[in-house]
């Protein structure tokens, strides 16, 4: 069985409210682009078409409007849509969406989606409502998804703070750097080594991190650096190397346009068996020949590509 781990969608209402007469629409952030409307996003018959032309059995659906966090009604809405949408499309699965800082309605909503509607995992951004990943705000919130048994899927935030205000770049690099600069709190600021049975998917291959991990590897050399004993850049995980605590964590193959020199480039040093594919439909890959002909390039990649596509899956879905 082929799973996809990184699918967009929308509730219709949504897309509609934000599209009106138009037949696409980009939303800025303070005058930045973050985020593109269009019918695909609501259209799940023809998900359903490309994933079954694509050899995809199983696809892991989350929704952008209810992944920071904010509200809880919204997230029940997206919840609910999706599982009617699954009742008609069985390779459409859901993700739970929530408020991870409520633990009274945000934990609620998480019990539902994972009981009554039987989704199989949770979807957060990678900042919730202004809060680093490392964030012990957020501890409660991972303990809770760990104890259920459910994956959590790390989404890159859409408004990516910084000066990166031009050249549509918060979209293109900014949300990359973003998803290593979280991928490293995860294991420097300890959740990773906290929260052990806790089954992390960072999308976008880690926002590439592969081509810095040489870097980021030295510079956990904290005496070499002079940062040892700083109680924030002196930090390192408790047990074990960073490249140890690297290897808990999931990576999906979203976020590069179906590209494999992306993901030739990510098997430099990640090892397939913490690797899950991902396509990113309906937002960077949108034909239902370019999903295919990312498929079957993975598969191109032999019992390496198998891994990714299908073997690693196992491990992540319980």
């Amino acid at each position: 069985m082929i799973s996809d781990f990184h699918i967009h969608y929308a509730p219709e209402k949504i897309v509609k409210e934000k599209l009106g007469d138009a037949p696409f629409k980009l939303i800025k952030s303070n005058g930045i682009p973050s985020y593109s409307y269009h019918p695909r996003l609501y259209n799940i018959e023809q998900m359903a078409e490309t994933l079954e032309y694509s050899d995809i059995d199983a696809a892991y659906v989350s929704c952008a409007a209810g992944m920071e966090g904010g509200d809880i009604d919204l997230c029940k809405f997206i919840n609910d849509d999706l599982y009617q949408w699954n009742k008609k499309f069985s390779r459409v699965c859901g993700l739970v969406h929530t408020k991870p800082l409520d633990q009274t309605n945000g934990f609620k909503e998480i019990d539902r989606g994972l009981q009554e509607l039987g989704f199989k995992g949770v979807a957060i951004a990678s900042q919730v409502e202004g809060l680093e990943l490392d964030d012990e705000r957020l501890f409660p919130f991972y303990e809770k998804v760990e104890k259920s048994g459910a994956f959590l899927f790390i989404h890159p935030c859409l408004a990516v703070p910084g000066n990166i205000d031009a050249f549509d770049m918060a979209r293109s690099v900014g949300r990359e750097f973003n998803l290593i600069m979280g991928t490293i709190r995860l294991i420097n600021g300890g959740v990773v080594e906290r929260f052990p049975n806790l089954r992390i998917i960072m999308s976008h291959l880690g926002g590439g991190i592969a081509a810095m991990l040489g870097r980021v590897r030295k510079y956990q050399e904290k005496e070499f650096w002079g940062t040892a004993g700083d109680p924030v850049h002196g930090k390192v995980p408790a047990n074990g190397t960073f490249m140890d605590n690297f290897r808990k964590i999931y990576f999906d193959t979203g976020g590069f346009i179906g590209e494999m020199n992306a993901v030739r480039a990510a098997l430099l040093e990640m090892i397939p068996e913490q690797m899950v594919f991902g396509s990113d439909y309906p937002q960077e890959i949108r034909a239902k020949e370019d999903m295919k002909t990312f498929v079957d390039n993975v598969k191109g990649l032999g019992d390496v590509g198998q891994q990714i596509l299908r073997g690693t899956a196992k491990n992540v879905v319980k």
